[in-house]
């Protein structure tokens, strides 16, 4: 039953994935017609995303710990029904200081409720097939593009963009909140984590494993990677359908290439999953992320809609490969035990750079009216990333730097 019940779990994480990122990232399908409705900038509106990255990262390591010590589903429950209320706050937003408040402040809050904890729930079911799990979690991120963008798209055809928010923060705790009665966490620590039944970590004890994470060389690799892998492909994802039209794309075709991208991620991960679990995790991880710099670059080459499909799919399958790939190096570096706080300080790494692409893209194209250097800069972010992952110590190493608590 227990073996049946883990795979459950993936297909909720997956879910609430799915749901919450793609929520958050339909800003960049409502920019254009918010912007044309209200006449705020595109880099004013894109900042709401930038807001939203950064209070989702310093909410990720709150959920996270607070996951280790009450359990996910309280967790998941929380942000199901924040998550509604503040987008329907944000589609009743009346001027652009407010919609960045609630939308940007709002939706981060709640997002790191979800991704993080959910991951650490995960890891503690599976010892085989690990790399597969959690990248079937993280498949939701690709799903995301390829369904709550179009459904945004869909609703801002026959609506205006105040009303197809709110039917979208309304159907996202419709459907979070009863699913979240379903999570459950491992009951048993696995061998690798003797921690006893119910000890909480806190941060401040100088001799936890938690203190001990986060002292360690391990953890500064992984936090630094994880920042500059988002911060060079944030940027390009979130302005890849303005960059497209710019290029003479239409609308419909940009908003398909953005699909693509989510579609690919998908195939990404779960490709990149497998490869961890046979290959290992800093091996694939390494690769993806030097594909990841080489393709960003490429995209200034980019002016038909094929060579738009082509570079996506690589791309998106890079990018999206290597994102749960971060949870396993935690995992074997740092042990089960304090995974939800270990992975919400590395999911703040994350999001701190994922809030940079944005509000820097909007910031090029307002001054010099091109994406050019958005590109250029987020490939040299991504070959930064790439050069800092081949300083990741073996785990034999790094598992003596870190002894099982007492």
């Amino acid at each position: 039953m227990q073996n049946s019940y883990r795979w459950v779990l993936v297909a909720l994480g997956a879910l609430m994935t799915c749901v919450t990122i793609g929520a958050m990232f339909s800003l960049a399908v409502f920019m254009p017609h918010i912007s044309a409705a209200t006449g705020w900038t595109r880099a004013g509106i894109s900042s709401a995303m930038t807001f939203n990255f950064l209070m989702m990262g310093i909410s990720s390591f709150g959920w996270g710990m607070l996951t280790d010590r009450i359990g996910t589903r309280p967790v998941v429950l929380i942000g199901s029904i924040l998550l509604g209320v503040v987008l329907v706050l944000a589609s009743r937003a009346t001027n652009l200081l407010l919609f960045q408040l609630t939308y940007g402040i709002g939706v981060g809050l709640a997002g790191g409720a979800f991704f993080a904890p959910m991951m650490a729930a995960v890891t503690g079911w599976f010892d085989k097939h690990r790399g597969l799990a959690v990248s079937l979690v993280s498949a939701g991120v690709g799903v995301a593009p390829a369904t709550v963008s179009p459904f945004a798209a869909w609703l801002l055809a026959s609506y205006d963009w105040r009303t197809a928010m709110m039917t979208i923060g309304l159907l996202a705790t419709a459907i979070l909140f009863p699913a979240a009665f379903f999570v459950r966490n491992a009951r048993q620590a696995s061998a690798n984590d003797p921690a006893p039944k119910g000890a909480t970590v806190t941060v401040g004890a100088a001799d936890n494993p938690l203190s001990r994470a986060f002292r360690s060389p391990q953890f500064a690799l992984l936090a630094g990677t994880y920042f500059l892998c988002c911060a060079a492909h944030s940027g390009p994802i979130f302005h890849i359908m303005s960059y497209a039209i710019s290029c003479g794309i239409s609308s419909m075709a940009a908003v398909s290439i953005y699909s693509v991208e989510g579609i690919a991620g998908l195939g990404g991960r779960l490709l990149f999953g497998v490869a961890a679990d046979r290959f290992g995790p800093k091996r694939v991880l390494v690769t993806g992320l030097l594909i990841q710099a080489l393709v960003i670059a490429a995209y200034l080459s980019a002016a038909q809609l094929s060579t738009f499909y082509v570079l996506a799919i690589i791309f998106g399958a890079a990018y999206g490969g290597v994102m749960p790939l971060y949870a396993l190096l935690a995992r074997e570096y740092f042990g089960q035990q304090v995974m939800g706080s270990v992975l919400g300080a590395l999911a703040m790494a994350s999001s701190f750079g994922m809030a940079l692409g944005p509000v820097a893209g909007g910031w090029i194209f307002d001054r010099f009216d091109v994406y050019d250097w958005l590109f250029i800069g987020s490939s040299i972010i991504g070959i930064a990333a790439f050069l800092i992952a081949l300083a990741f110590p073996p785990f034999t190493s790094a598992r003596r730097e870190q002894p099982a608590a007492a």
